[in-house]
């Protein structure tokens, strides 16, 4: 807890096959588990302050790994989302079919830079860089319930923008 790397280590050894046999069942992927597992041992090191002592550090080390190993699934949710907005057979964007990709991002950088700046900051933060939206709340320095609403009103906006130029979005999808 005082930051000794090599105390640390000896407590990922002793850890380390738990934890990543967690996260293979979990991904059934041995090395996404260990990149997730080399994550979540990152994050407890940085963390390790607040472990308090009251269960042990094993329990507290494979919540860290699952919450690790949920950031991860919703990374992959938004990406597939925003495949899923750009790609031109979900748009039924028949231009974008013809010109290929290139047409359908460019599109889509033009809708984003017509939402408002809170939109596209927040819209940016959550679906390209993976943040959550309470990590959005702190970075942006606004309510959680505002962001979550930016987030609704931006992709409204961008799915309109979208479909005026061309491409069908009517596809919802949660992030």
């Amino acid at each position: 807890m005082r930051g000794d790397s090599q105390a640390f280590g000896h407590l990922v050894r002793l850890h380390q096959s738990r934890v990543r046999g967690f996260l293979r069942k979990l991904t059934r992927n041995e090395a996404l588990a260990d990149d997730i597992a080399q994550d979540a041992f990152v994050l407890a090191f940085q963390r390790l302050g607040q472990f308090s002592g009251t269960g042990s550090f094993r329990s507290w080390m494979l919540s860290i790994a699952y919450r690790c190993f949920l950031q991860h699934q919703r990374q992959l949710k938004r990406r597939d989302y925003l495949t899923d907005l750009s790609h031109p057979a979900a748009l039924g964007c028949q231009q974008a079919a013809c010109e290929g990709m290139d047409a359908v991002y460019i599109d889509l950088e033009r809708a984003m830079s017509q939402l408002q700046p809170n939109q596209a900051a927040a819209i940016t933060l959550n679906l390209n860089m993976g943040y959550s939206h309470s990590e959005i709340s702190g970075i942006l320095d606004m309510p959680l319930g505002t962001v979550k609403s930016q987030i609704k009103r931006g992709l409204t906006t961008l799915r309109e923008l979208m479909s005026s130029s061309g491409c069908n979005t009517t596809s919802e999808k949660k992030s």
